[in-house]
């Protein structure tokens, strides 16, 4: 009976997180991913040059896990933003804006470290591959730039 109402406890909670996420969801859920990748490609990479070590690979995932504390700091910032708005009574219709660039940003962070990672460990893959996830991750530090020139 306790697991029951542990099983039905855990898939409310998870539905209301869902639910407040909205947009935030599918981007967050392709962040975890790649930082799995990220980490796994890291490993590889380390067995292959012979660097493997516990503490580096530990210090790998305590970084991984303060990505999603950045995630969080944008997602307050968000919600301040709507609450100052909202009470200014200006309306605002972005819900996750700051969040959702920061992690477009780290998602593209992690795909060229995984390039980085492949390319060690010695998988082919074309060059303008890394090229386009460069000047993806140039492209939403300009729109960040601007959006923040814009609210100033």
């Amino acid at each position: 009976m306790k697991e029951m109402y542990f099983k039905g406890a855990l898939t409310a909670l998870a539905a209301g997180l869902f639910a407040y996420l909205e947009v935030m969801l599918i981007p967050l859920a392709v962040l975890i991913s790649v930082m799995i990748l990220d980490y796994c490609t890291g490993m590889v990479k380390a067995w292959v040059t012979k660097s493997l070590d516990s503490s580096i690979g530990l210090i790998g995932i305590v970084k991984k896990l303060c990505y999603l504390l950045v995630v969080c700091v944008g997602g307050i910032v968000d919600w301040l933003l709507y609450e100052a708005l909202a009470k200014s009574g200006i309306k605002y219709s972005a819900v996750f804006f700051v969040g959702l660039l920061i992690v477009i940003w780290l998602i593209i962070n992690e795909l060229i470290s995984i390039l980085e990672n492949l390319a060690i460990i010695g998988v082919p893959f074309p060059s303008f591959l890394t090229k386009i996830v460069s000047k993806l991750k140039v492209a939403v530090e300009k729109k960040a730039d601007m959006e923040n020139t814009i609210s100033k």
